[in-house]
């Protein structure tokens, strides 16, 4: 089949998952000019493979070829995103491949999956398809010696350190102003556990990044926005406006009282909050903090950085 007749099928296709998701697929293979999958998971390419979900339950992956992919369908302008959940569930019991493909049959999304790398998202909306160079990137994905042309460039690790940095800036404008050493590495702490949390979903709508957005052009009222999340944080049942809010109950969240930060901090802090913090490693978050700050400030900060855990 060519690009342009799967192209235009699959455009005005009415089909759902279950009636269209295995034909689109081998039509996409022959348009790729690659081979087809078998038929059970010993072969390593296969429709429907048994799983056993992360977490417990079963379910199955609609396209799995070891050492390259997981693939899963849904149907046309429905949540990838959801698609995408269902892989990382998928993802142990498949040997962790470093591709998770997710499909509505008009948009392709390659999400990379390396152990200890940045993820990076590829994205074909059907029409492109009818580029060479474009299906090139997504030829790569069938074929364990060209896949590294995928992987990302960049390490989990070296978007840690950037992150820590920024944490050491604030901290250390935060000292120059004069505040206690132990208060400010309580607020780092507890600002980094916020970040951490809403890439958890413990922190509902990306609240904590709104709350900077929000101060940025008006950094005098960080500090009672600042408070405001942190005492819903810290009570039973607390609340932001309409938005219920989880209880934290340990010690990080003891009351509600955040520093004042200027407007480049603020805008630091928000840079920070905008990284994909499910990239960022905490095992190594606080010793990176820790090294990056000027020796006297490291002394005088006094209680050591710990990664944020919730109670």
């Amino acid at each position: 089949m060519r690009a342009e007749e799967f192209i235009t099928k699959w455009k005005n296709s009415d089909l759902n998952e279950a009636q269209g998701a295995k034909q689109h697929f081998l039509e996409l293979c022959d348009v790729l000019d690659v081979p087809k999958p078998k038929t059970t998971r010993a072969d390593g390419y296969g429709f429907e493979v048994n799983v056993d979900k992360s977490g417990g339950g079963a379910g199955y992956a609609d396209v799995w070829k070891k050492g390259c992919f997981a693939w899963e369908y849904k149907s046309p302008g429905k949540n990838l995103g959801e698609a995408l959940k269902q892989l990382k569930l998928y993802a142990s019991d498949l040997e962790n491949p470093p591709l998770l493909i997710v499909s509505d049959m008009r948009r392709i999304e390659l999400h990379t999956n390396w152990t200890n790398m940045v993820q990076e998202k590829h994205v074909l909306e059907i029409d492109e398809l009818a580029d060479v160079r474009l299906r090139q990137k997504l030829k790569w994905a069938f074929d364990e010696t060209t896949l590294p042309e995928l992987k990302p460039r960049r390490s989990a690790n070296a978007t840690t350190e950037e992150v820590a940095e920024k944490f050491v800036r604030i901290a250390q404008n935060l000292r120059e102003m004069g505040h206690d050493p132990e208060k400010v590495a309580h607020f780092v702490n507890r600002m980094v556990f916020c970040m951490f949390a809403e890439d958890v979903d413990l922190l509902p709508k990306k609240m904590f990044q709104q709350m900077l957005e929000a101060s940025l052009h008006e950094p005098k009222q960080f500090v009672r926005n600042a408070e405001q999340l942190f005492k819903a944080m810290a009570e039973r049942d607390g609340m932001v406006g309409y938005q219920a809010i989880e209880w934290f109950n340990g010690g990080l969240f003891e009351d509600g009282t955040a520093l004042p930060l200027s407007e480049v901090d603020i805008r630091v802090a928000l840079d920070a909050a905008q990284q994909n913090w499910a990239e960022i490693n905490p095992s190594i978050m606080g010793t990176l903090f820790e090294r990056g700050l000027d020796p006297s400030k490291r002394s005088q900060l006094g209680a050591h950085y710990t990664t944020p855990r919730r109670s």
